[in-house]
């Protein structure tokens, strides 16, 4: 399998018009739903036409580019030394800034590589996070501030598959996720004893620990794998963690760590190769949990505390409809949920969800070749969409249907592209 070795000119382009009203410091964006209140953001577009400027990338890498007080952040790989490498750029002319190795070592499976995890930034600081538990701060400048390494310092990572998942900042805290196996499920990892999932909090300033806490789960085996990034959520004045994986949606205090309530489980019958990957996502009072590998998508209201029962459940989507998603993330925009997914019959498609009611106001195949596991994002009227192959499509947003553009961005039918 291959992947794409370069940034795309659409994600370089579409991070210029937004950077001039706000900035994309995470990978989900100001929001964490993947939208920008950004305007002028383009519709028309090829690998020629509406490009600023277009680079080569060292090597492959998953992560989608951040922008911060104008310039550009995203990790690569340099495959001929097996490093992971931490990026910036100058945003206007695309010159590269600075670049530093974090780590070592590519993957440990031919799906992805370490370098999956988006950078995040407070506007003066960047962290940087890789699979193989490597983390490094510098600031915008590319002086190194800390590095460490999670592993060392926390255990081991349980995992079948590449381990990614991105961090998040709160309050001067850096927020990362660890939701694995609880028993080692590779030979090198033997003898090293029984492990929780966790949600970790570490000081952005100096690394320092400030809450390690479990997050329990009843899954089984690959189910307790999640590749998923906690979000923030504000909701009736109280900022709220929202965490999915392990059959189950929690809520916690970002300060403490504390679970707040939980529902689930959508995996019942406790199936034990359902790891998930899409994150959560909120809006309007309700959270979106995405069940893997084509199951419903259910709605979870937000309000009430402890173990959440089915009342809680405001709606879930039919069974092998197109309202599922198994790797995007699912936008929320202007009121409504967007959610892509890869169906049958090589179908690739695009629902939009009205948030309360689950009400589905259009569901539309893209008329794309290539599988879909960017996540969609959005910004002044327009959904952008980012297939395996490099190709984009444009949609406008809203209660009706409307494919504005549809262009190819990337390597073609020998790519594998999830950067959003």
């Amino acid at each position: 399998m291959s992947f794409a070795k370069k940034i795309y000119p659409l994600a370089v382009l579409f991070a210029l018009t937004i950077t001039c009203q706000s900035e994309w410091a995470n990978w989900r964006g100001p929001n964490m739903d993947g939208s920008s209140s950004a305007k002028n953001v383009p519709i028309s577009f090829t690998q020629e036409k509406n490009v600023r400027w277009s680079i080569p990338m060292p090597g492959s890498a998953a992560s989608t580019p951040i922008i911060s007080n104008g310039k550009v952040f995203v990790t690569s790989t340099d495959p001929k030394k097996e490093e992971l490498l931490a990026l910036a750029y100058d945003l206007k002319s695309g010159k590269q800034l600075w670049s530093h190795v974090v780590g070592t070592g590519l993957n440990q499976d031919d799906r992805s590589n370490y370098a999956g995890a988006s950078p995040v930034s407070d506007g003066k600081h960047v962290l940087f996070f890789y699979g193989t538990g490597d983390m490094a701060v510098y600031n915008h400048e590319g002086k190194l501030q800390w590095k460490k390494n999670i592993q060392d310092e926390y255990g081991k990572f349980y995992f079948l598959w590449t381990f990614s998942t991105s961090p998040i900042l709160h309050d001067g805290k850096i927020i990362l996720q660890v939701l694995q196996r609880d028993t080692p499920v590779h030979k090198a990892h033997q003898g090293g004893g029984k492990h929780d999932s966790f949600i970790l909090a570490l000081s952005l300033s100096d690394g320092k620990k400030i809450y390690k806490t479990s997050r329990a789960d009843e899954a089984r085996s690959e189910s307790k794998e999640a590749f998923s990034t906690p979000v923030l959520y504000d909701f009736e004045g109280k900022t709220q963690l929202l965490v999915t994986g392990g059959d189950c949606i929690t809520g916690h205090d970002p300060d403490t760590g504390k679970e707040l309530w939980r529902w689930g489980t959508w995996n019942p019958n406790k199936i034990g190769h359902w790891r998930l990957v899409p994150s959560p996502v909120a809006g309007k009072g309700i959270a979106l949990a995405c069940a893997p590998k084509g199951a419903p998508v259910y709605a979870v209201k937000l309000g009430k505390s402890g173990n959440l029962d089915n009342s809680s459940i405001s709606w879930q989507s039919e069974n092998g409809s197109n309202v599922a998603s198994d790797v995007p993330t699912p936008l929320f925009y202007e009121g409504l949920f967007y959610v892509a997914h890869n169906g049958k019959k090589r179908s690739h498609t695009l629902s939009c969800v009205e948030p309360v009611s689950g009400k589905v106001l259009w569901s539309e195949d893209l008329g794309v070749d290539g599988k879909i596991e960017a996540s969609p994002t959005a910004a002044d009227g327009k959904i952008y969409i980012v297939t395996h192959y490099g190709e984009v499509v444009v949609v406008a947003s809203g209660k009706t249907f409307k494919k504005l553009h549809h262009t190819s961005m990337g390597p073609g039918r020998n790519g594998r592209v999830r950067s959003s």
